[in-house]
């Protein structure tokens, strides 16, 4: 289970399983263009068996790579990329708006046996290049296991406001626009993964129990034999502690599995205080993944306090349902 990484400095720092030979992600930290909202990301990102999991620049949207952290609608800034939403007037090119996140250093980049660590300093500025927040990134690869074909990495972020005013995390949704909560950690799939299944912790049947016992008893009928949300449950902006995409690969034989989960510290459903997450996710016309944290309503974090997430993203290889992902989640320590 040896992991290597390779940090070629300015440009992107790659973590490798020494057993099966795979580079199993590049987190790219090179600033790209402006017009993108610069930051760093990670592609490509591929199983232990080799296969691509993420996308990097697709022609209907540039600025999506791979997996990134965002923020869709930052007190008027996009620091996610292109064109950005106007209720009433739709999606606009407003470069004055597009920000970035700029990378300032790393407190560590270390890899031993079976884990690595990728731990980071950044800044976030507005177009005119303010200081608008500071923050403390940690990537960490862990759980390799070539028994299931699967390894996870976990990305923690902490953001504090610098400014003097309070920073206002939207999306296009606390904007106008419906379905559209994006902001945050996100996950860009490849073309092959349009069309693909979705599962989540909770099921349509669990779904319908919360509404009334009646109409549980109706959805666990129709779903007792496939428990994955798609397409008979949408589970966009809805709330789980974790969700998993399911595609299939153009170019080999075989499919992946993306688990996305909430550490329990995320208090994703709000119940401690904290700002509510929920699912951000599309099958078609491609293949998203987002645990948004202003999808409904935005987060506002007042000067000097801190926004801190983590999320665990399981890699695996083949189609797995949601048993297994369960299961598997189950066997993971935080």
């Amino acid at each position: 289970m040896t992991l290597s990484l390779t940090h070629v400095p300015g440009d992107r720092v790659t973590v490798a399983h020494g057993a099966s030979g795979t580079e199993l992600f590049s987190y790219v930290y090179r600033p790209e263009a402006d017009w993108e909202a610069p930051k760093p990301y990670l592609h490509p990102v591929r199983t232990l068996s080799g296969a691509l999991v993420t996308d990097y620049r697709p022609n209907d949207h540039r600025w999506h790579k791979g997996l990134q952290l965002t923020a869709s609608h930052l007190s008027g800034q996009n620091l996610w990329g292109g064109n950005t939403y106007v209720h009433g007037e739709g999606y606009l090119a407003l470069p004055e708006r597009v920000g970035s996140m700029a990378h300032v250093a790393f407190a560590e980049t270390a890899a031993e046996a079976g884990r690595a660590v990728i731990a980071e300093q950044l800044t976030w500025h507005p177009h005119g290049g303010g200081l608008w927040a500071e923050e403390e990134r940690r990537i960490e690869v862990r759980d390799v296991d070539p028994d299931t074909g699967s390894w996870a990495l976990t990305w923690t972020s902490a953001v504090t406001n610098r400014r003097t005013e309070p920073l206002r995390f939207g999306s296009p949704t606390t904007h106008g626009r419906p379905a559209a909560g994006y902001t945050g950690l996100f996950w860009r799939g490849p073309r092959a993964f349009r069309g693909g299944r979705v599962l989540t912790a909770e099921t349509a049947e669990t779904a319908e129990s919360a509404e009334s016992a009646e109409s549980a008893e109706s959805a666990e009928s129709a779903e007792s034999a496939e428990a994955f949300v798609s397409p008979e449950g949408d589970p966009m902006g809805s709330q789980s502690p974790w969700l998993a995409y399911v595609g299939e690969h153009d170019g080999r034989d075989g499919h992946a599995t993306l688990v996305f989960e909430h550490a329990p510290s995320n208090d994703h459903a709000g119940e401690k205080g904290a700002h509510p997450a929920h699912w951000f996710v599309r099958t078609d016309p491609f293949a998203a993944v987002a645990p948004s944290w202003a999808f409904h309503e935005e987060l506002v974090l007042p000067p000097g306090e801190t926004l801190a997430r983590t999320y665990r993203v399981v890699v695996a290889d083949g189609a797995w349902d949601r048993a297994r992902v369960a299961a598997h989640l189950e066997g993971l320590a935080w």
